[in-house]
Parts: C-alpha cells; sequence; structure tokens
C-alpha cells in the first residue's frame, strides 16, 4: 500500500509533535551559589508538563523560547523563562526571596539535556583521562554519562599528580578522575560501586618512613626528627611483592604483598563549597580505607543528581591507618561497574565483601568516628536484617570488630566489621544488587 505525499508529511508532522519526555539537570545561580536539580520534560505539541526536583511544572515551548511555572508543596511558584540552544537551556528564573516570601528574586538559570540511553543492555566503556580534579565537586563537567548496570575501564594517577610513565599530570593532592554521571541517581538514593579489577600499571610507590602525629608515642620524640624522608618501592607485579629500594641492614630482603587499593572514592557532596580531595564526608573522599579493593563493593549516599562519582589516590598497599602518612602511592588502571539503590538512604560510606560488611565513621577524633561506624552499622542492621537497636546491641556486642581506617589526614575513620557468616542465619530483607557482567 502506497501513501500520498500530503498523507505522508502529515505523519511526520505528527511524530515531531508526538509527546517525547526528556531529562535535564538544571543549574541556579542563587546569589553566586549554583544548585542542582533534576528535570524531566515532557512536550506534547506546544505544551510542557514534568517535574522539576521533584514538584510539578507546567508550561509553554514556541520555537526555541521555553517558560514554564513549578509549584512546590508550600504553594510557592518559581517561573523559568529561557531559550534552547540544541542540549542546552539557559535563561533566567524568578523566586520567592529566601528571607521574605512575598518578594521575588531573580536568578539565571542553565540545563543540559542528558543523553537517551542506546541501549538497555549494560555496557562497557573506556574513558582515557587527560585531565584530573583536586576536588570532589558538582560543579565539574562530567567526564562520562553512564548508567546502572554499565561498567568503567578507566586509569588513576599517584597521590602527587604522576602517571604510570613518570609524567606530572595534575597538582599533587590526591588527583582523581571523574567525575562519572550515573543517570537516575537522586539525592537519597545509594550508588553502589563494584570494584571488577584494581591492576597497577607501572612498577614503583612512593612513601615516607614517618610515623603520623596521632600515632607517635611521647617515648619517640627525641627521635622524631629522623623521621619523614621519602622512600621508593620497587614493585614486582609478578611476584606480587614490594620492596624499598636499596634497602639494607636489619631491612635486607624485607618485602610485603601487593594489595592494590583506591584511597580515594567519593560523590559529590550536597549544594556548598566543594570538598578537598584530601578530605572525607559523608559520601566518601580521601578514606583511605584498605578494603576499597578489588572483588568488593563500596556504598556511597547521593546528595547530588547524577552521583558524581570521583576516585583516585592508587595505593600498591597499605597498612590499617596509613601511620606512614603516605601509603605505597602509585598509579592503576580500574574497571568498575555501578549499581543503584533507589529510596535508600545511607548515612555512612559502607564495604562489603565476599565474606563481611563494613561500615565506615569518619570524623575528627577516633571516638566521634567510631561513634559513627557504630551507628552506621546499627542502620545497616536495621534497613537489610529488621534488627531493632537492642537486637543489633546483641549482634555488635558478640561479633563485631574494628579497625582503624584512616589517621593521617585531617579526618580520622574507622570501621566496623561483621562477618557475614554470622548474619546467614537471618532473613536479609534487601539483597544485594546484582554484579554486572
Amino acid at each position: 500500500m502506497r501513501f500520498p505525499i500530503t498523507l505522508l508529511c502529515f505523519f511526520i508532522t505528527s511524530l515531531a509533535n508526538a509527546t517525547a519526555t526528556d531529562a535535564w539537570v538544571v543549574k541556579i545561580e542563587r546569589w553566586g551559589n549554583p544548585t542542582y536539580q533534576s528535570m524531566h520534560l515532557e512536550q506534547n505539541g506546544m505544551d510542557l508538563a514534568g517535574t522539576l526536583g521533584g514538584d510539578p511544572l507546567v508550561g509553554r515551548r514556541d520555537g526555541d523560547q521555553i517558560a514554564f511555572t513549578v509549584t512546590d508543596s508550600s504553594s510557592n511558584r518559581y517561573v523559568y523563562r529561557g531559550t534552547l540552544d540544541g542540549a542546552v537551556l539557559r535563561g533566567s528564573s524568578d523566586h520567592p526571596d529566601t528571607n521574605v516570601p512575598h518578594r521575588r528574586a531573580q536568578h539565571a538559570f542553565s540545563a543540559r539535556r542528558l543523553p537517551q540511553r542506546v541501549s538497555t543492555a549494560p555496557q562497557r566503556h573506556v574513558f582515557l583521562p587527560t585531565n584530573y580534579s583536586n576536588v570532589f565537586s558538582a560543579e565539574r563537567d562530567p567526564v562520562l554519562t553512564i548508567w546502572p548496570g554499565d561498567s568503567v575501564r578507566t586509569s588513576t594517577i599517584d597521590s602527587g599528580g604522576v602517571d604510570e610513565q613518570g609524567v606530572t599530570r595534575a597538582l599533587y593532592g590526591n588527583p582523581q578522575t571523574g567525575p562519572f554521571f550515573v543517570v537516575g541517581a537522586e539525592p537519597g538514593d545509594t550508588l553502589v560501586v563494584h570494584l571488577r579489577r584494581l591492576r597497577l600499571n607501572r612498577d614503583y610507590a612512593d612513601s615516607l618512613d614517618d610515623i603520623v602525629g596521632r600515632a607517635r608515642a611521647t617515648s619517640m620524640a627525641d627521635k622524631a626528627g629522623a623521621l619523614g624522608k621519602p622512600v621508593r618501592w620497587h614493585l614486582d607485579r609478578e611476584r606480587g611483592l614490594a620492596s624499598p629500594e636499596h634497602a639494607g641492614g636489619n631491612l635486607a630482603g624485607f618485602a610485603v604483598p601487593l594489595r592494590p587499593m583506591l584511597g580515594g572514592l567519593a560523590l559529590a557532596p550536597a549544594d556548598g563549597p566543594p570538598l578537598s580531595t584530601g578530605d572525607t564526608g559523608r559520601a566518601g573522599g580521601n578514606m583511605d580505607f584498605n578494603e576499597v579493593v578489588e572483588g568488593n563493593s563500596v556504598y556511597l549516599p547521593v546528595q547530588q543528581p547524577g552521583a558524581l562519582l570521583y576516585l583516585g589516590d592508587a595505593h600498591a598497599a597499605q597498612g590499617d591507618g596509613e601511620t606512614s602518612q603516605w601509603a605505597l602511592e602509585t598509579s592503576m588502571e580500574v574497571e568498575f561497574a555501578v549499581h543503584l539503590i533507589k529510596g535508600k538512604a545511607i548515612n555512612m560510606p559502607r564495604v562489603e565483601s565476599p565474606t563481611h560488611i563494613m561500615v565506615l565513621g569518619q570524623a575528627g577524633s577516633l571516638d566521634e568516628a567510631l561513634r559513627a561506624a557504630t551507628g552506621g552499622m546499627v542502620q545497616w542492621l536495621a534497613q537489610d536484617y529488621g534488627l531493632s537497636l537492642p537486637e543489633s546491641a546483641l549482634v555488635l556486642g558478640s561479633v563485631v570488630k574494628y579497625s582503624v581506617a584512616n589517621l593521617a589526614g585531617r579526618s580520622v575513620g574507622m570501621a566496623a566489621k561483621i562477618d557475614k557468616a554470622v548474619l546467614s542465619r537471618l532473613q536479609r530483607l534487601h539483597s544485594q544488587p546484582p554484579s554486572a557482567p
């Protein structure tokens, strides 16, 4: 059957006017402070509908001009007008004044449309970084957009900014690869990062012959001046051993097993100042936890649209606490996969290995970090096993183990660990997200 040209043109026009839904990320500049929200925009002819930050919106599109109004749960109205240029929308917004609601305030905004997923099957991506970040921030443009179930193969440089060829690529201070934007991740969700492969890509690492101040006994005071010298380690990747170069005397023949780990793993923090890559926060950071290794999964609370995942600060090996100030700092090839737990908020980073569940508490003192780790473990037992506080107390008192995760940063870390075999007789309410292929 053949269609007349006029009828075919009608079909094409109808398709162009059919309902289409796009996902966007909106940046609003409020008195010089950027905030970010997710927007879902549905166009039906010239009419617009959808949500911004979860609140309903209605509007119109006339060519490249877009106008819409958002109404929040308190009936406050926010009016947006902008010009569409490809996948970018820019304009101005009219908001209630944050201090005097009956007054109005004008703020510039911009929005970028997220790409459409090409396939529902998990995708494998390769990303070769060319620049790095010294902050965990929502303001840095994503280096790659991925979807839950996808995996990424990429690389890191060392904490001093040096790559696998010995070339300085970034400023020292734990420069990170990223961020990776995960479509569908929203504040209140949990991102699960499965560490599929962590492999060293050079034959040396750098450390110090030092002991961090928090771990120094007073008896060391008169000898502490001898500490703090750089040490170059040889990494024997074939044998799986690291040894300090030119070691003699009592250390002749000394070697330690390689256990590659990521010192830095974080999501962008909530709106406000960015977090230095030397610091930690609720959504990770410079955790320096030596269980962030190949085969384990890290759970982080999402605080920005897209989560915005950063990783870096590769270590060839590290004892508990990173007591030498630097671990065996090196560069690394990394492969990870992501999954998303919708509507589940956690208050501290979690790590799951084949044998243990672990919660990392991070704070300004070991006492506070201990409390944070304990609170985070109680939350995990309640969310996934339905345990009450008295029931959790019985579990903790009988089987929990604590380790010092980090002593080298401005904040410190304590980890609470429970053997999963002990919990195997309990019914787990929520199963672990599936591993990516």
